[in-house]
């Protein structure tokens, strides 16, 4: 698909369709766009923790997404829980932050690879839902996720069943200024 349509074309779901199943396959092709990337001195420090099966995505959505009908949303879809691996991206070997953002680099750094992971399933047909809206110790606990990464986002992939319209966007002089 050309880029500019992807971009303008891709939704946020809320439903999916019950038929349809995200293949290993598939959730691997994500992953590897993600890691292209761009992150803090390569430093690379998300993590995906991908859930294909039923009983275990639904113990997910009802355990560990209440908050904005989460659950409900996600229902039929694949997750993927992301995180990143803090004190390291904007962090000296020595652990000392390089400026003031200190950790906020590592969810920057997610955010872009999120970012790559999600125009790819709109690439491969796929669609998704970002949910900040977590109970990231419940989450941490089911999936064995190491103290050392914070958990910052659950994504729903799955085909979508149905299809919202574009949002209206903010004219640029209220977003941009240009000197």
């Amino acid at each position: 698909m050309e880029f500019q349509k992807l971009i303008e074309t891709r939704r946020t779901i809320r439903k999916y369709a019950a038929d349809s199943e995200v293949t290993r396959e598939q959730m691997e092709a994500l992953i590897r766009a993600a890691q292209e990337a761009p992150s803090w001195k390569n430093s690379e420090t998300g993590r995906y923790y991908c859930v294909l099966s039923r009983e275990m995505v639904d113990k997910i959505r009802t355990s560990c997404l209440p908050g904005a009908r989460n659950a409900e949303k996600s229902e039929n879809a694949a997750l993927i829980v992301t995180t990143f691996v803090h004190d390291r991206a904007g962090f000296q070997k020595d652990g000392t932050a390089d400026n003031e953002l200190g950790n906020g680099w590592g969810c920057y750094d997610l955010g872009l690879q999120n970012e790559n992971l999600i125009l790819k399933a709109a690439d491969m047909g796929l669609s998704t839902l970002i949910m900040g809206l977590r109970e990231a110790d419940k989450l941490r606990e089911l999936l064995d996720i190491p103290d050392t990464e914070t958990i910052v986002a659950v994504i729903a992939v799955g085909k979508a069943d149905e299809s919202p319209n574009r949002p209206p966007r903010k004219e640029l002089d209220e977003i941009a200024r240009f000197f």
